[in-house]
């Protein structure tokens, strides 16, 4: 049966409508997705220019300052795990603590002997016992973090914690830590108290981006100084400017043992630094030959 002529008008008329709410509905459609695209793009451009800030505000705090008493001595090995410590503001430590040993820690070994201090060293993922004749090192198959837990049969627990269970919960300790990261959330759970107890942080920092890490940093320096800072030639990458590698080392040293001293720059690089790679060259000698080649 076929449609009469007012009927068939009327579909004809009806279709040039749907299609023009079809179009209205796609041109709608693809009007959301690209504003949603530039909404996307603006504030991946903020967190950008933001995380740029933020990293050269943390590069600048932790620009070291010379302090007036404090005599550089070079402990731990002749490349990579060795750093830099004020070897004259040690005695009133009664233990060292080292973290991320790796099998090998003449760091804590060079701690202990010349102070007749025990070193407790700390590591989880490599738990070889290095030797130490003459000294006195504690080894602990655990590693550090900003918790309490046990993750793939490994155990983590706070440096608050490990200081405790070792009797040093009231006592001047040196500390030293290397452990991939785990640093900042160590600190950020390490209680003011607890920081006040140590006399000197020797720290190698992995990574530099994000205000979290930023105020660790701000919280380490109402205690500490800044008296040293060293580039890891290991892991030199010039994309992230200031900083010339993604690890670096770094000595705080407790503002009740110096104060910085107005009269000179800390020396940067120290002439007691040495390469963490012995056969690889400095990172301004990297980056700027990837800079050249990017």
């Amino acid at each position: 049966m076929r449609p009469s002529g007012r009927a068939g008008e009327e579909v004809n008329v009806s279709r040039p409508k749907l299609w023009r709410n079809v179009g209205a509905v796609l041109f709608a459609v693809v009007v959301i997705l690209v504003v949603r695209n530039q909404v996307k793009v603006y504030f991946k451009r903020q967190a950008s220019a933001r995380g740029v800030e933020t990293r050269r505000m943390l590069f600048a705090e932790l620009r070291p300052v010379a302090l007036v008493n404090c005599r550089m001595e070079r402990f731990g090995e002749p490349n990579d795990g060795g750093y830099l410590v004020c070897g004259n503001l040690l005695g009133a430590v009664k233990a060292g603590y080292s973290y991320g040993i790796s099998g090998y820690d003449q760091w804590g070994c060079e701690v202990s002997t010349p102070l007749s201090v025990p070193t407790h060293q700390y590591d989880c993922f490599n738990t070889a016992v290095p030797q130490c004749p003459g000294g006195r090192t504690i080894f602990h198959p655990e590693c550090v973090a900003g918790t309490s837990r046990t993750e793939d049969g490994r155990s983590f627990d706070t440096i608050a914690s490990q200081l405790s269970k070792n009797g040093d919960g009231a006592n001047h300790v040196v500390l030293k830590i290397d452990v991939e990261g785990a640093e900042w959330e160590s600190f950020a759970a390490t209680p003011d108290d607890v920081l006040q107890r140590i006399d000197q942080l020797v720290v190698e920092f992995h990574g530099f981006d994000g205000e979290a890490a930023l105020a660790v940093v701000q919280r380490l320096k109402r205690v500490f100084h800044v008296a040293h800072f060293h580039e890891n030639n290991f892991s030199c990458q010039a994309w992230s400017p200031p900083f010339p590698s993604f690890a670096y080392e770094v000595l705080f040293v407790n503002k009740t043992l110096d104060e910085p001293d107005p009269t000179r720059a800390a020396l940067i690089p120290h002439p007691l630094d040495a390469p963490n790679h012995p056969r690889l060259e400095d990172c301004a000698t990297q980056n700027n030959r990837q800079s050249k080649k990017g």
